[in-house]
Parts: structure tokens; sequence; C-alpha cells
């Protein structure tokens, strides 16, 4: 049978950029976007054997990536190597999908015997809202791969993944997410792994967190990965130093290395995902806004760690406010939040242009001066979002 799962995507409401640190919390909600990933074996004929996982995303152009694997000696894992494939075009390349891809073979095969890895095809869908929309998109038929099994319709963006505009609501850890989740409930069995259980989840978000953070060169918190598992919370990042020694896939022990970090024997994770006090009030709505002029994070991440180094007793005086005004936004959501977004906004401008004067100025505006607006916030030169009662 076909395996499909899905993941949201997310929005920080308070303490972007200061949960970088574990001595502070960030407010983070899931959203109702989600990233889709369909997986369905390959058939191939009596006596055939193929390596081989096919990923494809109909939404965009020349989006297909073949890949064949093979078990690496030395318990090295699961060896993932791009092929060519049937289009003559150049190979583009999916870090992404291809880490991801390793890293849930490899664990996988940590736990199954390897011919028990079939050949498959895997379909990643996106929500319309994770891409700023051309005027000249239009929705893929239903006849296309791009039918999950819901029977949602999604749009054809018509451009190659590399030209698509992002809106900041965190595509790559739901991709990841959703992409490693599938590969674990297609492949193993319920009683190894079974995605509605705490220890399930536990092993998708150990897992996702590695293969995310290796992706993307080990830079960020994770905590766009824990909503992504675990939708709307209150996030304490992990130590870094969790993930340090798993080293490349293929080499000796990495397997080993994999599974013990995913399985956690020794209660080496030490985040702090807390669903408690974390919540919309009743009445009101979470409303984004796409301004299609999105930053790239890891250099907005290290402007801001080289702004902190540059004047620690500074920075730090403001980051332990910020984090105590944002304890009180967490804490007083469901009465008037108004006063304190405007005070969390005010002290995230710290020389890095978080939320840049021309979006200061529109967000106050709609503060000001639209009825039934209770806050604004920026998410970075990216998307805007907005708190609304209804």
């Amino acid at each position: 049978m076909p395996t499909a799962v899905s993941a949201p995507g997310k929005v920080f409401l308070a303490g972007g950029y200061l949960v970088l640190d574990r001595a502070y919390t960030a407010l983070v909600f899931g959203l109702s976007a989600r990233v889709h990933v369909l997986v369905t074996d390959i058939d191939t004929s009596s006596g055939v054997q193929l390596s081989e996982i096919v990923v494809q995303s109909p939404q965009f152009r020349d989006a297909t990536w073949n890949y064949g694997y093979h078990l690496a000696p030395e318990s090295g894992g699961v060896d993932v190597t791009q092929l060519q494939g049937a289009s003559s075009a150049a190979l583009s390349k999916n870090l992404f999908v291809e880490t991801a891809l390793s890293y849930a073979l490899t664990y996988i095969s940590s736990i199954l015997p390897s011919h028990l890895i079939k050949p498959a095809r895997v379909t990643i869908l996106a929500d319309n809202d994770y891409y700023s929309q051309p005027s000249s998109s239009q929705d893929v038929p239903r006849s296309t791969p791009a039918s999950d099994p819901t029977t949602k319709t999604f749009t054809d963006f018509n451009v190659r993944l590399t030209d698509a505009h992002k809106t900041g609501l965190g595509s790559s850890a739901a991709l990841v997410t959703a992409f490693t989740g599938a590969l674990l409930t297609h492949y193993l069995p319920s009683k190894a792994f079974e995605l509605s259980s705490p220890s399930g989840q536990t092993i998708l978000h150990n897992l996702s967190q590695a293969s995310h953070c290796a992706a993307q060169g080990k830079i960020g918190s994770g905590f766009d990965v824990a909503t992504a598992v675990y939708g709307t919370c209150v996030y304490r990042r992990f130590s870094p130093s969790i993930l340090s020694s798993l080293g490349e896939p293929g080499s000796p022990g990495f397997s080993l290395r994999v599974k013990d970090v995913v399985e956690d024997p020794s209660q080496k994770w030490d985040t702090d995902i807390s669903k408690h006090g974390a919540s919309i009030p009743p009445g009101m709505a979470l409303v984004m806004c796409d301004v299609d002029c999105g930053s790239h994070t890891p250099s907005m991440v290290k402007k801001v760690l080289a702004w902190r180094s540059s004047d620690p007793s500074v920075s730090k005086t403001l980051f332990d406010t910020l984090q105590k005004s944002n304890e009180r936004l967490a804490a007083l959501l469901s009465t008037t939040p108004a006063p304190l977004c405007r005070s969390s906004r005010a002290r995230a401008r710290s020389g890095v242009p978080i939320e840049p004067r021309e979006q200061t100025e529109l967000l106050d505006a709609v503060t000001k001066s639209v009825d039934g607006v209770a806050g604004a916030w920026s998410l970075g030169r990216g998307a805007m979002m907005r708190l609304c009662c209804w």
C-alpha cells in the first residue's frame, strides 16, 4: 500500500534568534500549510533486482531525482548516489532530499535486512503557502501524481525549484520531517516505528534533526523540525554537541552512531518541547501575508551571532529582557497580546536588519489602522504575520 505523511510549516511568535542559545526559549506555532510525501513501491520483473529510489516534485520543472543506494562496509550505513535517470538534462542536486534519504535508509538498515529495502517512488507536494505564486501559475491536473489520497489540488508553480521564491514557513524542515516519516512508516514494521506514538515521534524528531542539521551545514536551533513533528510549542534547543560526532554517511561506524543518536539510550537529547501554554486564544487567528522578498536564514544567523559576540554585555541584557517579554506574551496570549507584541518587536532591532525600517512602518500601520488586528510581526525580511480577531 502507498504511504502518505505530511508535516506542518512554522512561524515564530516570539524568540527569533534568541532560540540559538539554550538559555532562551521560543514560542513557535505550527501552521495549516503542510508538505506532503507519498511513497509507493516500484514493481520489478521477476528475478530483477533494482536498488533505486526515484524522488519527484511535480509542482516544479526538472524536479526528478534518481538515487541508487547500497550498504557501505564497516557499518557505514547506506551510501546514496544520484543517478542520471531518463532525462538528458544536467543533474540538479537536492541536498535536503539526498541527505534525508541517506540518514533514513541508514537507520532503517540498522533494523531491517538490507534486501527488504525495496525500490520506491517518492512524490513531494507542497501547499501553496510555501512559495510566492506567479500570476501564471496553474493547478496541477488531478490525473498527474500531484493529487494525494485526499484529492487535494496542488499548484503547478511552473518554475525550477531553485527559482521559486520561498515565503519563510520552514519548507526544508517540513520536507525533511515528512520525507523521513514517510520512509520510516513505509519500510519499518509498526512494532519498530509507529508515527502516532510518543516513541515514534521521538525517533522521527531525532532523525529529522540529524539529517536536516547535516544538510544545512549544522546551522540553526532545530525549532522548525520540532514544530514539524510536534506542532505549536515552547521550544528550547538541544546542545549542538549531540550531533557533532556523527561523522559522514558511509564512514566506518556511521550506522551505529545514527542508531544510537536516534534511539537515545543514554538520554543525550536535552531539548525541551512544551505543548502547555502555547496556543492561539479562542476567537483569534494567525494570518500570514507574503511580501515576496525573503532573506537567507544562515547568513542572517551569522550576522546576529557576530553582532552578539561584538558586545556580549549589551547583547545579554537585551536578550534577557526580550526573553522575559516573550514569556509574558506566551502567558498572556489569552487576554490582550498587542502591547507585549510591540515590546518584543522593539527589542528585536539589534543592528542586523531583522525588521527593516520599511517593514516597521508597514507593521505599525497595520496594527494601528486595521480593525481586529491585535499585533503584527516581521519574520526577518521575509513574510509578515498578523494576529487577528475574528
